[in-house]
């Protein structure tokens, strides 16, 4: 008899990073957990204004005080390999897939990817064979799911596995359920001076991250884009992306030097993101947040309350939540616009920032900014393509998809079961062109064209369209207090439903458009 109560505490398997050198392997070996029960103790400055230290215990002593996982060692044993051991069902087993290049465990040499990817399918299957044993997990073969949560090059281990059939089993590819990666090079790594690392670069397999090379293991056609995800969901990939390279100190800062400041000290922001086809042929981005951390380190991704938050929400979560900001107008500056109504050409770009925030956690969810080198870009020809004087409709395929947020209305703080998040939204005020030159006339930088703190607030009920209502305000006019009814219909492509915020700046320069809030039931 299947045990509902499983759902959603499956197994995780983590699934670290690359090592290159041996004395790396040697260091990550050594380690039963594998970096994952690093934690951090930073800084922190309280209401107060005093300084005191905050302690992030790890996300593996985190799984196990607040959701009840068990790790799988025992009297100096790791109990997936003894005869006869019954294992709990909410498990954290650690991927030990360097110990076969270590001069200790294994025979010195590192195997390939393609190794890699197959051990994990058959880790896997091992695993879901002993938690049949255990009579106390009431567990069906059918009702098997794991989840794998991976940093780094682990990440691509992950994907290798899942979209090359000849690397692992279909019954193993079928059990896994979700994958979270923190950092992972998915579209591979790029440096200043030669782009994409080259193929001939094979000391310590950094050729893994080459983008030829990736495709092969990968299954994918050779190309300038490997972050296509294949036979798998690509909305069941969460992409974790860190925007801070400075507090990246390998090599003594020189992969930050390299990476360049729109990375995270080692993978670039554009590069650390999945998408793939979906339904009709169209084409899905992966659930994603960025956070202002680094690749690893004290300041690192991993060991992060932001990365935390965002790996339990999606894993654990039940309802999903985008946003997304539709425009319908950007107004120009008086002066740029009799600049184009005389025929001059004129050229504007945007940036936009978002900063969002859940109820009842003190960290920030996702950010993007522009000083953080993650806002988000966008040219006015893209948001309105078409000839210049001629009437241009937006391109809604175009609009700033602001952000993804994973929520548990179980966990909500107030009786009604209701869930809410705030953020920041800014736009900033563009680089103006007329003609080929920049006009500084009355720019001052920094400025934003929209500046809005907004409050939203989603309630469950039976009455409401897609099993939600959803209530609004702006933090100006109604501090903390949404009251504003979101007008909602149905979503077209699935279950779940559609609300608009109207969002307008009058003042030149100035936008109108919506926010377009998208609520799906999420397990």
């Amino acid at each position: 008899m299947a045990n509902p109560s499983l759902h959603p505490y499956h197994p995780i398997i983590y699934v670290r990073g690359f090592a290159a050198t041996t004395i790396e392997i040697e260091d990550a070996v050594s380690d039963p957990y594998m970096g994952f029960n690093l934690g951090s103790t930073r800084a922190r400055q309280a209401w107060g204004g005093d300084t005191h230290r905050f302690f992030f215990e790890s996300p593996l002593v985190r799984l196990m005080s607040e959701h009840g996982y068990n790790d799988l060692f025992d009297n100096g044993q790791d109990q997936l390999d003894t005869p006869g051991a019954l294992l709990p069902y909410r498990c954290v087993v650690v991927y030990r897939y360097y110990d076969e290049a270590s001069e200790v465990f294994g025979s010195g040499d590192t195997p390939p990817m393609e190794h890699f990817a197959k051990r994990l399918s058959e880790l896997i299957l091992k695993l879901k064979a002993k938690l049949l044993e255990n009579p106390a997990n009431h567990l069906v073969p059918a009702d098997f799911r794991v989840y794998l949560v991976a940093h780094s090059m682990g990440g691509l281990i992950c994907r290798a596995f899942l979209q090359n059939p000849a690397l692992g089993s279909s019954e193993a590819r079928a059990a896994v359920d979700k994958v979270f990666t923190y950092a992972t090079p998915h579209n591979g790594i790029d440096m200043r001076i030669v782009r994409n690392v080259p193929g001939w670069l094979t000391f310590g397999d950094v050729d893994n991250f080459n983008r030829e090379r990736m495709a092969a293991y990968l299954a994918l056609p050779k190309g300038d884009d490997v972050s296509i995800v294949q036979g798998f969901a690509p909305q069941r990939i969460f992409n974790l992306v860190g925007t801070n390279p400075k507090d990246y100190r390998v090599a003594a800062g020189a992969s930050a030097w390299a990476a360049g400041e729109a990375s995270d000290g080692l993978v670039r922001i554009s590069n650390a993101t999945t998408h793939g086809p979906g339904p009709g042929g169209t084409n899905i981005a992966s659930p994603r947040a960025f956070v202002h951390r680094s690749h690893s380190g004290y300041y690192g991704i991993v060991n992060s309350e932001e990365g935390y938050q965002n790996l339990t929400r999606f894993l654990f979560g039940q309802l999903r939540m985008d946003g997304v900001l539709d425009i319908d107008d950007i107004s120009l500056p008086i002066e740029v616009q009799k600049a184009l109504d005389t025929g001059k050409t004129v050229r504007a770009s945007y940036q936009f920032e978002v900063a969002v925030s859940i109820r009842a956690c003190q960290w920030q969810i996702t950010r993007r900014e522009l000083r953080e080198n993650s806002a988000i870009f966008r040219t006015y020809a893209q948001l309105f393509p078409g000839a210049d004087g001629t009437v241009r409709a937006p391109d809604r395929s175009q609009s700033p998809h602001l952000f993804s947020v994973f929520l548990d209305p179980t966990k909500s703080v107030k009786a009604s079961g209701s869930v809410s998040l705030a953020f920041e939204l800014r736009i900033l005020v563009p680089d103006y062109e007329v003609d080929g030159l920049l006009f500084l006339d009355r720019h001052y930088e920094g400025g934003y064209i929209l500046q809005r703190q907004i409050i939203v607030e989603a309630f469950p009920g039976p009455s409401a369209i897609g099993g939600w209502s959803l209530k609004y305000g702006f933090q100006e006019t109604n501090p903390g207090k949404p009251g504003i009814v979101a007008d909602s219909k149905p979503l077209a492509d699935g279950p779940g439903v559609c609300f608009s915020i109207p969002i307008e700046q009058k003042v030149r320069p100035g936008v109108k458009g919506a926010l377009r809030i998208e609520a799906r039931p999420w397990s």
